[in-house]
């Protein structure tokens, strides 16, 4: 049963856990001929890495890939690509105090009842650590396909929320929060130290991630539909909660009028449409627009404020969790979101061109 992998012709299986030797990404798929360096990989590895900033868990891994195959001089081969990362700062005398208690909020108590045994360390394989192999996979589809573009930003956190009047795309990468907003930025720093420091708190977020250049007629009807896949993706995300595409949930407040994209004729003969309602998906089928998706991160369950549980004798006990953790992972599951609509579009991508060639139906 392979419930590891993900993915149909560009598919990737993770393994490892959070304070084990290494882990990483078995990347099968990828076409040949694909320029691929570890230093591509790293580039983005570095924006979800731990321990760069005060925001995020002091873990300090350097998460520095090492690729094993599949690649010949610097090109894919068409085989399967391993990718390694070695953990180097592990604290697993810090989950000791654990090791017989389940934490709220965290998997520890289902992987017991599931599987009779489980990794109290860090929370082993249920571990946020294991998404740092989803972003060196995503970051072997983005080589095989640099004219899209993927960007991820915080939109919220916690009740706080971004002035989209103020989105300046320049600025995303210029703050800790990955904020288009600049002065929400500031107020986010201020307001998680606070809930870090003196709350002893966490606070959950909301991620956007937009995919701008995606070919139109991608995707296929019912079961194969673009944005269920996109949807299974960031839902399979570490502490993810609910996904929205385009309008999401807010599209039950609009009528029949607002909601439509109206279409028209551009001037180089392709159509244009007067909004994005949609997310840039009708039908499960892209349309070339900018393709648009969101999920909502629950807060961090691992906090220094006593919560209550339970033993695994079923004796009550009260729960304070040691270690290092991140005030708000929404953070750095920006570009964990981003190496998943990569790996879900390259996907979309070789299906579409294994169905269909490549034809599509002419307009005008």
């Amino acid at each position: 049963m392979s419930i590891n992998s993900f993915g149909h012709l560009f598919r990737f299986t993770t393994w490892g856990e959070s304070h084990g030797p290494a882990l990483g990404a078995t990347v099968d798929g990828c076409p040949p001929g694909v320029e691929i360096s570890e230093a591509k990989i790293q580039h983005w590895l570095d924006k979800r890495r731990p321990g760069q900033n005060k925001n995020t868990t002091q873990r300090n891994e350097p998460d520095a890939v090492e690729i094993l195959s599949g690649v010949f001089e610097g090109r894919s081969t068409g085989t399967p690509i391993q990718l390694m990362i070695r953990n180097t700062d592990q604290r697993s005398k810090d989950y000791g105090d654990i090791a017989q208690t389940f934490r709220p909020g965290h998997a520890d108590i289902t992987y017991h009842q599931k599987y009779g045994l489980r990794d109290y360390r860090g929370g082993g394989r249920s571990s946020a650590r294991e998404t740092a192999a989803r972003v060196a996979a995503g970051g072997v589809a983005r080589a095989a396909m640099p004219d899209v573009q993927i960007t991820g930003y915080m939109v919220q956190m916690g009740e706080k929320k971004i002035d989209r009047s103020r989105f300046d795309w320049d600025v995303i990468e210029q703050n800790d929060f990955w904020c288009p907003d600049p002065v929400a930025a500031v107020e986010w720093e201020d307001y998680l130290q606070w809930l870090r420091k003196d709350d002893h708190n966490s606070v959950g977020a909301i991620i956007e991630v937009v995919a701008r250049n995606v070919p139109a007629g991608i995707g296929a009807p019912i079961y194969g539909k673009l944005d269920t896949d996109l949807a299974a993706a960031m839902m399979s995300i570490n502490a993810v909660k609910g996904v929205e595409i385009g309008e999401g949930m807010a599209a039950a407040a609009l009528t029949g009028r607002e909601n439509a994209d109206e279409i028209f004729m551009g001037n180089d003969g392709q159509p244009v449409y007067s909004s994005n309602h949609a997310g840039g998906i009708l039908g499960g089928i892209s349309t070339g627009q900018d393709v648009v998706v969101r999920f909502a991160v629950k807060p961090t369950s691992s906090i220094l404020s006593p919560r209550k549980s339970i033993r695994m004798d079923g004796s009550p006990t009260e729960v304070i969790t040691k270690g290092r953790h991140d005030p708000c992972v929404g953070i750095r599951a920006v570009p964990v979101g981003e190496a998943m609509m990569a790996c879900v579009i390259l996907d979309h991508i070789l299906l579409d061109r294994g169905q269909t060639g490549g034809q599509r139906g002419h307009i005008g």
